[in-house]
């Protein structure tokens, strides 16, 4: 009997369905519960701060964006149009981008800029999370003002596993400069040396009143006496670390970049650009108007920074608001036991797919490098250390975004724009923490180009990222695209694998990692999505400076290990 078009979908899903690659789990094709569409107008916004006014660029005249609101497994379309005269992507942070990885949104990565009025529909199933995620501009430093929340809820019926809240509020930190986020970038590049300090940090937009012309400018939530709140907290913060209290409140930690975590509390926090945090927080004190503050962690040595605190208010019902608020008691802004002590206690809740075996074994240093001066005008372009330039790497490899994306690179088979030999371990050997060849600038000059990595798809991948001491040691927030990676160690020092405590028990599963300042950390994840996955320190100015990688997880067998075809609308470049 002849089968309609209709059976032959039906027995195409069921043989899918039934398509279990050898030593994998089941799999199945991304397909969503529900189809969300959102309409994303990328513009400029005028806006007034700290007795200023100027443009910025933003979603929908948005600042923090629009909330992206769905649930596990939903089918998200977002159509991305660019009314403002720059370039633009937007990245799902966080998003494992399932068989979509056309849809992760790095600039010259995946996809080239969508362009001064043009647009692009990115499309991607939330397959298998829940949890606070985020998104934000990936090309230049735009994401300082273009981001926004992604708030993903757990299938209907099914709860959270802590006490549900009484309300929820979503807390995005970030940085704000007088200057055009673009020009800072170019001046920076061209001066060879450090950033300036952000005029101030902000609360969903609002700095607060410590900050000149900012007495009103405060973000607030009003909370009932008795009840207990869930606090999303996400750092869209560019080239800072952030602590955060609440005077007189106890935070309870309850999920980390989206995954749940055995639920710990704390006074305070730490959290790096890239992170999001869900905290519980109870409305237990007398009542009355209380500071949440948003303070610097700073772990590099002879830096400057912003060393003002944002405040927002938790002010209770029925709180006399002449009244002062009571402060906040943040760390001093080198404090790093509080964050090695809240990465010590942070655990999945359920740790599944956990390698046990490894196949693909590397070493990553990461941190900063000085490059000689050559310039005809060094007091102008290189203000780095000892009249060097500013550089940052990793493996020693400093990486060039090439002009057309790698992921088209890679599916066109177009040669020439990268090389497949970035080091799987170092290509030199020394104390990385104390005794680096640090007699600047000559002596720490890193390679320039455009490396990849190539995994095998299935391949079960231990990666040591081990911070270095050639400029200052520092805590660099890394991040990977595509996937999320269990910590399984960390620890202060060079890593010795003799000695190195790991846990293959009940490992925190995130995207994003501080690697300890003057330390290593240890992560483990299945190279089991096909496509070009970026890796970075989400510290804009280190990304600038080259502080990025990209691995390239080959194809396995059959349509669900295959990276499927581009979307008829991908920008061109």
């Amino acid at each position: 009997m002849a089968l309609s078009s209709s059976h032959h979908i039906l027995l195409l899903s069921f043989l899918l369905s039934c398509y279990v690659p050898l030593g994998l789990a089941r799999r199945h094709w991304p397909v969503g519960g529900s189809t969300r569409f959102y309409d994303f107008k990328v513009q400029t916004t005028r806006v007034t701060k700290l007795c200023k006014t100027k443009d910025i660029v933003t979603v929908n005249g948005m600042f923090p964006g629009p909330v992206i609101y769905a649930q596990e497994d939903d089918r998200i379309i977002v159509k991305v149009t660019n009314e403002s005269p720059h370039n633009a992507t937007i990245h799902w942070h966080g998003v494992r981008q399932r068989l979509s990885c056309w849809a992760d949104g790095p600039s010259y990565i995946t996809q080239c800029p969508i362009q001064a009025g043009q647009s692009f529909t990115y499309e991607f199933t939330l397959f298998q999370q829940k949890g606070t995620l985020f998104w934000h501009a990936h090309i230049s430093w735009l994401r300082a003002t273009v981001n926004g929340a992604i708030v993903i809820y757990p299938k209907t019926s099914v709860p959270y596993p802590f006490p549900y809240p009484y309300e929820e509020h979503v807390l995005i930190f970030g940085e704000y400069w007088h200057k055009d986020m673009l020009q800072l970038e170019k001046e920076v590049v061209a001066s060879g040396g450090s950033p300036p300090p952000a005029e101030a940090y902000l609360i969903n937009s609002h700095p607060g009143p410590r900050y000149n012309c900012s007495a009103t400018d405060v973000y607030k939530i009003d909370v009932v006496p008795g009840k207990t709140y869930l606090l999303r907290l996400i750092s869209a913060s560019l080239n800072m670390e952030h602590f955060f209290a609440i005077a007189g409140h106890k935070l309870t930690i309850v999920e980390a970049d989206a995954e749940y975590t055995k639920p710990f509390t704390v006074d305070r926090l730490m959290i790096t650009p890239g992170q999001t945090i869900n905290v519980l927080v109870k409305a237990d004190q007398p009542i009355d108007r209380y500071d949440m503050a948003m303070g610097p962690y700073m772990s590099a040595q002879n830096v400057t920074f912003q060393n003002i605190s944002a405040i927002a208010h938790f002010q209770y019902t029925g709180a006399t608001l002449d009244d002062l608020s009571r402060p906040a008691q943040i760390p001093v802004y080198n404090d790093n036991l509080v964050v090695s002590t809240n990465l010590h206690m942070l655990r999945s809740l359920n740790a599944t797919n956990l390698p046990s075996e490894i196949d693909a074994n590397l070493f990553f240093t990461v941190g900063l490098n000085v490059e000689e001066c050559h310039s005809s005008n060094p007091n102008k372009s290189c203000q780095g250390p000892s009249g060097g330039v500013f550089a940052a790497s990793m493996n020693n490899v400093s990486f060039v975004k090439p002009n057309i994306s790698l992921l088209q690179a890679y599916d066109n088979n177009i040669n020439g724009l990268y090389t497949d030999d970035f080091p799987g371990v170092p290509l030199k050997t020394y104390d990385f923490v104390n005794g680096a060849p640090n007699n600047i600038p000559n002596d720490t000059q890193s390679l320039i180009g455009t490396k990849v990595k190539v995994l095998e798809y299935g391949s079960r991948v231990q990666l040591i990222l081990q911070n270095t001491g050639t400029v200052t040691t520092e805590n660099h927030p890394i991040h990977l695209h595509g996937y999320s990676f269990y910590v399984v160690g960390y620890g202060t020092g060079n890593y010795n694998p003799m000695s190195a405590k790991l846990n293959l028990v009940d490992p925190p599963y995130m995207n994003t990692i501080g690697v300890p300042v003057g330390g290593w950390a240890a992560i483990r994840f299945v190279a089991d999505n096909p496509g070009v996955w970026f890796m970075h320190c989400h510290f804009d100015v280190h990304l600038t400076w080259g502080l990025s990688m990209a691995f390239i997880v080959k194809n396995g067998e059959g349509p669900l290990e295959t990276l499927p075809h581009p979307p008829a609308d991908l920008p061109s470049c």
